[in-house]
């Protein structure tokens, strides 16, 4: 048991019940590929491939520094949550509101590991790092693609809704910080 127990509001159960209410074994199949791409193994990957990229084959300092502060943002959104879930205990609607049948639902994760979301954390530090790099024409692809993955994880019931926002709003706070200590 964890120092803090923290159960779904009716909101999170009411959209946890309407997904697994609409369920389907293909559509999660679906979404299970989906969301790996915010997966902390491959997130991490990617960004040490942009670091290398940026650090070692291009010399040019303003990528560079873009390429120290995405890698810096995803090993700490992936180090974050583990801290996290260890003092919170939240059981994941997968465990909780999904019975049989299934419906193709996977269970995502330990079952008592739904808060936050550590995909939506890499999600917000990524995105809001991404965000100030890109063209500002692009800002809003960037957050709409993050929504659209972040919200992959309560599609699949590994996660509530306030998760996957609380996961996105301190990724946000990651990147801040990484931004503000490396300057």
């Amino acid at each position: 048991m964890s120092l803090v127990s923290l159960p779904p509001t009716a909101a999170d159960l009411a959209v946890a019940r309407a997904a697994a209410r609409h369920a389907s074994t293909r559509e999660e199949t679906t979404l299970r590929v989906v969301t790996w791409a915010a997966d902390e193994h491959l997130v991490c990957a990617a960004a040490a491939a942009f670091w290398i990229y940026g650090r070692l084959l291009r010399r040019d300092a303003t990528l560079a520094r873009n390429a120290d502060r995405v890698l810096a943002c995803a090993l700490v959104s992936a180090i974050v949550p583990h801290g996290i879930k260890r003092v919170v205990d939240r059981k994941r609607p997968n465990r909780s509101v999904v019975h049989w049948p299934r419906h193709g639902i996977p269970k995502s994760g330990k079952p008592y590991d739904s808060f936050p979301s550590g995909h939506a954390m890499h999600i917000g530090a990524l995105a809001s790092a991404v965000a100030e790099i890109v063209s500002p024409a692009f800002r809003p692809l960037v957050w709409c693609g993050a929504t659209a993955l972040a919200a992959t994880r309560i599609l699949l019931l590994a996660h509530y809704p306030s998760d996957v926002l609380a996961g996105l709003g301190l990724g946000v706070l990651v990147n801040k910080a990484v931004d503000r200590l490396s300057r």
